[in-house]
């Protein structure tokens, strides 16, 4: 095998435009750019969103609402399915967590309080809502609350 059989034939390409060459290409003479003007020119044209002088739209619209860049965005996870993928476990630790693939990795978690909790189990997550700190201490176990 040579280094050439590796890859599509060479009747699947699809060839390149190749204008300038011709007129009998059909992209000869002025390359289908037409007859001068800004885009004829070579680095002609315009920029992205001009509208040609009018005011463009992005501009006419007004700026809606607030984006907090402090905002922190936790991955939320059920109870439930915490002790569903880590049966038989005592305690569930962040690091179980990520590399379970249950959040994403770095990501700050949150633990909601949907599912039963049957037996006393640690858990570790950055926080915890109320029910599923309540539903975790009913069944005798902890919730670890780890600063982010």
């Amino acid at each position: 095998m040579k280094l050439h059989e590796l890859y599509a034939f060479p009747e699947e390409y699809k060839n390149r435009k190749r204008i300038g060459r011709g007129s009998g290409s059909g992209w000869g003479k002025t390359s289908g750019k037409g007859h001068k003007g800004q885009n004829a020119r070579s680095g002609g044209g315009v920029r992205p969103g001009f509208e040609g002088g009018q005011m463009p739209l992005a501009r006419r619209l007004p700026k809606r609402g607030f984006k907090n860049p402090f905002r922190e965005e936790y991955q939320a996870v059920n109870v439930g399915r915490l002790l569903a993928m880590f049966e038989g476990k005592d305690e569930i630790t962040l690091t179980d967590m990520y590399e379970r693939g249950v959040v994403k990795d770095n990501a700050p978690v949150k633990v909601l309080g949907t599912g039963d909790v049957a037996k006393a189990v640690t858990i570790e997550a950055h926080r915890f809502s109320a029910s599923a700190a309540e539903k975790i201490a009913k069944a005798g176990g902890t919730a670890k609350a780890i600063e982010a």
